[in-house]
This record gives structure tokens, sequence and C-alpha cells, in this order.
């Protein structure tokens, strides 16, 4: 039960200066909210977490240095009550299980309102977990879809990254007969007919990205 007496603190993490100093600003303007920290990549959060030990931190996920995803199992590794909320433009469904397998109590697009906002950090603060609608169907979507192997994403990958189906095998010392049998594996977990509509869907959901 959080009262008005009560004071969270809060850590801010987005590589992005302007829309972390936004957020900022913005939560200093709420009754009982205290932003006692700020990091701009995903190394100076676990740090500046290990640090203060704020109430609650919201989280971006594309971070320099550190992702966000291993900054969240970093400092819950070390501190298992740690309080985090992702704060995202991303919502593919990979990110999202990602995110919250991690340990993130609570996952938010950036294109939220304010109050809805307020309610996430108030409700985390007090043990809730807190998942809009919206990105709870995408997670259940991705609970109940078949996974990925290992292999099967290294594969997924290089197609994203515009390898032939000899250039995979070469990487990955495996024949290029073995190399079919994963791309038709994956392409029938993703529900797609071709390579084009793996790489999109991957981008899409979240389970490959450009920069990884």
């Amino acid at each position: 039960m959080v009262t008005e007496m009560d004071t969270i603190t809060i850590l801010v993490v987005d590589d992005h200066h302007i829309v972390r100093q936004g957020l900022v600003a913005l939560l200093k303007t709420v009754p009982g909210f205290t932003v006692m920290a700020e990091a701009s990549d995903g190394a100076e959060a676990v740090d500046l977490y290990a640090k203060h030990h704020p109430d609650v931190t919201l989280m971006d996920l594309r971070l320099p240095k550190l992702g966000g995803v291993d900054a969240i199992a970093r400092i819950r590794e070390k501190n298992p009550g740690a309080r985090i909320i992702v704060l995202t433009t991303f919502d593919g469904d990979e990110d999202i299980f990602r995110a919250l397998q991690a340990g993130a109590k609570g996952y938010l697009l950036k294109g939220m309102d304010t109050d809805e906002l307020t309610e996430a950090i108030r409700s985390v603060y007090a043990g809730k977990s807190r998942i809009p609608a919206v990105v709870a169907e995408k997670l259940a979507e991705r609970m109940s879809g078949p996974a990925l192997t290992t292999r099967e994403l290294e594969v997924l990958r290089l197609i994203v990254g515009g390898r032939s189906n000899k250039e995979i095998a070469g990487e990955l010392f495996i024949s290029e007969a073995t190399v079919k049998t994963h791309i038709n594996s994956l392409l029938s977990k993703l529900g797609v007919t071709d390579r084009t509509q793996a790489a999109t869907t991957a981008l899409q959901r979240g389970i490959v990205h450009l920069d990884s």
C-alpha cells in the first residue's frame, strides 16, 4: 500500500539525453517522487543502482555498453528485490519476453501518458506488476508459440544480416543441407514462407536487432 507520505526514489536510465532530461523533469513535478540518479548506458545503470538502491528503476532497452535486458539481469542477480520498469519504444514480443524473463516488473511504451507512468511506478513500488493489455497480448502470443533453437537463432541472425546459405554454412561450420533444414524449421515456427518474410518478422518481433 502506497501512502501519500511515501517518497519513492527513482533511477532513470536512457541513452538519449533529451528524452532522459524530459522524463526527469516530469517526474520531479510529481509529489512523492524523487529522482536520485540518472544513467546513459547499461553499465552505468548497474553501478548507480549498487550505489543508490532506488525504489524503482526506469530502464530503456536499447543502451550502449550494456543492453537493458542484460543490465536488468545483472542488477537483479545481486538485488533480487529490485523493482524495474522497462520504458521503451520497442514492443516486439521477444523484447517483452526477454525483459520480463530478466526480472522487469513492468513494461511501458514511451507513448504512454503521465498518469499511466505514475500509476505504474506506484504499482511496482507496491510490489505489483504493471503490464498494459497490448503488451500482455503480445507476451501471450510469444509464450504460446514454438521457440527457436539456439542454432535456428544463429541462422536467422545471419539471414537478417544478408548472408547466403553458403555463407551461413561457412560461418557456422555446417553443411548447406543442414542450413536449409534449419531455415525450413524456423520458417515454419515463424509462420512465414521465405527468407525475406523471416527477416522482416524477426525484426518486427524483436527476435533479432540490426545492431546485434
